[in-house]
C-alpha cells in the first residue's frame, strides 16, 4: 500500500443534543482504522455549527479540521440531501453547502447519528460489543441498531456484495409508544398531564427523560434521570418498568427490520445503565410475541457500550468512501 493511502486522515464527528465529539482517525498500511485523538465539546455552548468548529480549533485538540481527507459528521436528526439537518434537540442547523463549510472541508458528508451507529456495528467497536441475549447470527443478515440517549435512535445496516455496507436511516423514535395495560395507560395519561406533551413517543419513554417520568409516576418523587438511575436496585420497580419498555421497543424494531444479523443497542441510557438490559423484564418482553417468539429467540442482542461508537461509525463510512474513490 502506498504512502498516500497510509497518510489518509478522517475527521469524524458525532453532534448530539448534549455533547459533540470529534475524532481524528488514520488509515494504517493494512487499511484498518486507527483512532488518534478525541475531543468532546458541549453542544449548547455553541450558537451555530460554525462556532462549534471554531471552538474545536481553539481547543487543545491536536488535529486540524482542514487537514482531513474526508470529514463525516453524524448528527442527531434527519438529514436532507446528505448535506443539511435541522436537529430537533439542537437550536441551530448544519448546512454543508454553505460557503464557510466548503472552505473548511476538502470533502464532507452529513449522516444521521444512528446511521453512524449502524456503521459502528460493523467496525471494531461492534466486534467487541457485549452479548446481552445469545442467538444465531445470520451471516450477511440485516442488522438493526437502536438506542436511547437524549432521544431514541434507530437504523438498519445491510451488506451489499461488491460494495460494502449501506446504512438506512429512520426516525422511528418519533412514533407512538405502545402502552398495553390499564396501569401503563394511566402512566401515559400522567406523562401527558405532567409534561404537557400530547404525543407520547418512544423518544419520551425510553430516553433519559423517560426514567424521570416512570419514577415520578411509580413513587411520587420528581427526580432527574441521573438521580433515578443512582437508585436502581434489583428490586426497583422503576428499573423493572424501564427494562420492560426498553425490551418492547427493541422487540418491535427487531421484527420491523427483521434483524437476523443481530440487534445492536447503543446510546447513553443503556451504556450507563446496563442493568436495564440484563433485567429479566428486558428478555421477557423482547421474546414476548405469540407469532414470532421463535424467531426472536434466534436474534442475538448486543450492547455497544463504547462512548465513541458514533465516531467509529462515521470513520468507518468515511473509509468506505475513500476506498471506493
Amino acid at each position: 500500500m502506498n504512502d498516500a493511502i497510509i497518510k489518509q486522515n478522517i475527521l469524524a464527528a458525532d453532534i448530539g443534543g448534549t455533547n459533540s465529539r470529534f475524532a481524528h482517525f488514520q488509515i494504517d498500511q493494512n487499511g484498518s482504522l486507527e483512532l488518534m485523538d478525541v475531543k468532546w465539546l458541549a453542544t449548547n455552548k455553541a450558537d451555530s455549527f460554525g462556532q462549534l468548529l471554531e471552538q474545536l480549533r481553539l481547543s487543545d485538540a491536536p488535529f486540524l479540521v482542514e487537514e482531513a481527507d474526508i470529514a463525516v459528521i453524524a448528527v442527531a436528526g434527519p438529514v436532507e440531501h446528505g448535506a443539511y439537518s435541522a436537529p430537533p434537540y439542537i437550536s441551530w442547523d448544519i448546512d454543508l453547502t454553505r460557503a464557510e463549510s466548503k472552505k473548511v472541508f476538502r470533502q464532507a458528508y452529513l449522516v444521521n447519528d444512528f446511521v453512524a451507529q449502524a456503521y459502528a456495528s460493523a467496525s471494531d467497536v461492534g466486534k467487541s460489543a457485549r452479548v446481552i441475549l445469545a442467538g444465531k447470527k445470520v451471516a450477511d443478515g440485516t442488522i438493526g441498531v437502536i438506542g436511547a440517549g437524549t432521544a431514541l435512535g434507530m437504523s438498519v445496516l445491510v451488506s451489499i456484495p461488491g460494495y460494502g455496507f449501506l446504512a438506512l436511516p429512520s426516525e422511528g423514535g418519533h412514533t407512538y409508544f405502545p402502552f398495553i395495560s390499564q396501569r401503563e395507560i394511566a402512566f401515559q395519561e400522567f406523562y401527558q398531564e405532567k409534561s404537557g406533551q400530547k404525543h407520547i413517543t418512544g423518544n419520551l419513554v425510553v430516553s433519559g427523560r423517560g426514567l424521570k417520568y416512570i419514577h415520578w409516576f411509580l413513587t411520587g418523587e420528581e427526580l432527574e434521570p441521573q438521580q433515578v438511575a443512582a437508585r436502581f436496585t434489583p428490586e426497583s420497580e422503576t428499573l423493572a418498568w424501564a427494562a420492560k419498555f426498553y425490551g418492547r421497543v427493541c422487540r418491535d424494531f427487531a421484527l420491523e427490520a427483521l434483524a437476523l444479523g443481530g440487534l445492536y443497542i447503543a446510546g447513553g441510557v443503556a451504556a450507563r445503565n446496563p442493568d436495564i438490559l440484563t433485567h429479566a423484564n428486558f428478555r421477557d418482553e423482547f421474546l414476548d410475541s405469540p407469532t414470532m417468539g421463535h424467531l426472536l429467540a434466534e436474534i442475538p442482542v448486543f450492547l455497544i457500550d463504547n462512548q465513541d461508537s458514533g465516531l467509529w461509525g462515521a470513520a468507518f463510512y468515511g473509509r468506505q468512501i475513500l476506498q471506493k474513490s
